[in-house]
């Protein structure tokens, strides 16, 4: 998993409420369980018309956001089923960081699973970055994650918490499998140790 310390980019706007998982990734993309390649139908009803016409007025559409690595969303962002291709198809478009009021659970779990940035603010915090990212390609954020502090394109910053264990896997670009290979000398030592005292097993 790539390491996360600090992210500058556009911040794409995105207000509406209950964003939920099917809208991220539509059910008929969910046949593949690679992470990459799914980033092209990242909300892909939203995105695209009845022909594969990409709908003009959709944010991620404007040439402003095309390249956006964070998103201010409305609250209850990632609700509905537990897919896990949620946040493969934001990380794949290349957001690192989604901002709201909330979340849910399983989705803001995965999100840290899977490299991303999950951030809860105050509404009144949000709505301050909303406006900024209303500004279009100046909607340039700073998501600092060692400091836990966001700083908007007029300088002003807002403070952020964030689990311990959680920002030192997002730090060092540790998911459960890179947590577990950390102990790899000592798993290595159990199983000698074992594997000596009970040679049967």
């Amino acid at each position: 998993m790539e390491k996360f310390t600090k992210v500058t980019g556009v911040a794409a706007p995105m207000p509406l409420m209950n964003i939920d998982t099917d809208m991220i990734i539509p059910k008929q993309f969910l046949k593949t369980i690679k992470r990459s390649g799914l980033g092209v139908n990242l909300f892909d009803e939203m995105r695209y018309d009845s022909e594969g016409k990409e709908i003009p007025e959709f944010v991620l559409n404007q040439p402003a956001y095309r390249e956006s690595k964070i998103i201010v969303a409305g609250g209850n962002f990632g609700c509905g089923s537990s897919r896990e291709h949620a946040p493969w198809a934001l990380l794949d478009f290349g957001i690192r960081v989604v901002i709201s009021t909330s979340f849910a659970d399983i989705f803001y779990n995965n999100c840290f699973k899977n490299g991303i940035l999950p951030i809860v603010l105050p509404q009144e915090d949000v709505d301050k970055l909303m406006d900024d990212a209303k500004r279009g390609a100046n909607a340039v954020v700073t998501v600092d994650l060692e400091n836990q502090v966001i700083t908007g394109p007029d300088g002003g910053s807002v403070s952020f918490e964030v689990d311990p264990h959680r920002k030192h896997c997002l730090l060092n670009g540790l998911d459960d499998i890179g947590l577990t290979l950390e102990k790899a000398a000592s798993i290595d030592a159990f199983e000698a140790k074992a594997g000596a005292e009970r040679p049967w097993v």
